[in-house]
């Protein structure tokens, strides 16, 4: 059989598993499952180092979200056991990286290519575009999970001014450093499944390395305008009576941050936007 068919019935088989053991699991609802099958077999179809992105990003953030689950119940107004996420939790951590990789996909034609400009100046650009993605979802998640379990005083991004764990835009060093290491975790994998899928010149091959650095800026980037973004138009405030730190405003709420315009998924997406293109540009410069 052709790769054509190949692969895409590897996609299918994976996500099919991944998406029935997330279920089961309650890191998905069944929206979430449904939607995360497709997104996947999109991704493993196209490329497997796209999938192994997606899947690092998708693993490692449902194992934190389970890190210190009881001090995490007692700060987020909106826990939710297992951290179960539904269609658009996923689709506002995963629709942009689609949309390009079906692009690619076309540009492409089945071909693993490596970031050089010299070859393909969209073809790298869209690559890079779905590395800054996954860095950015990567780093806010790892920023968001492990930042709030630092003992650290969370200061708010705009004004450095102490504020309540749970805060919208409010970050620590834990939180800053994890997101750094997120975005790297993203590119080694991207080198490394490189090394055996992807076909260039040996000078391109060297400097698909640099992606790792890059990785690492993109997911502490990716981190820091959400957490701009959280700190300005995503309304934080604290209620009285829940006792915590909550997303909108109400009579037994008082307020600490932001303006009422985003909620957090389209903070998410926003951000993710904004690193993507950063990312996507910032490629076609270095490869």
């Amino acid at each position: 059989m052709e790769k054509t068919m190949i692969q895409p019935l590897i996609a299918v088989l994976i996500s099919s598993l991944i998406a029935i053991r997330s279920y089961r699991k309650k890191s998905l609802d069944l929206s979430g499952a449904i939607s995360g099958f497709i997104v996947m077999t999109i991704h493993i179809a196209v490329g497997y180092r796209y999938g192994a992105m997606l899947l690092a990003f998708f693993f490692s953030s449902s194992k934190l979200t389970k890190v210190g689950e009881e001090k995490k119940r007692r700060v987020d107004a909106d826990f939710k056991e297992g951290g179960q996420r539904n269609w658009i939790q996923v689709l506002s951590n995963s629709a942009i990286a689609t949309i390009l990789v079906v692009i690619i996909w076309k540009e492409a034609e089945w071909q693993d290519k490596c970031l050089d400009s010299k070859d393909s100046v969209l073809v790298t650009s869209l690559i890079g575009g779905v590395i800054g993605h996954y860095c950015c979802c990567n780093g806010d998640t790892w920023s968001s999970e492990l930042g709030i379990l630092s003992d650290a005083q969370p200061r708010l991004i705009t004004n450095f001014k102490p504020v309540r764990k749970g805060t919208n835009g409010a970050v620590t060093k834990t939180g800053l450093l994890a997101a750094a290491a997120a975005g790297s975790i993203i590119g080694m994998i991207f080198v490394i499944f490189g090394f055996f899928t992807a076909k260039c010149s040996k000078d391109a091959a060297l400097k698909q390395l640099l992606v790792i650095p890059l990785s690492c800026l993109a997911g502490l980037c990716g981190s820091v305008i959400d957490s701009l973004l959280g700190a300005t138009v995503q309304f934080s405030g604290f209620c009285t009576v829940r006792n915590k730190v909550v997303g909108k405003p109400g009579p037994t709420v008082k307020k600490i941050s932001g303006l009422n315009y985003l909620d957090n998924n389209a903070v998410n997406f926003v951000s993710i936007l904004l690193t993507t293109l950063l990312t996507s540009i910032i490629c076609i410069f270095i490869f």
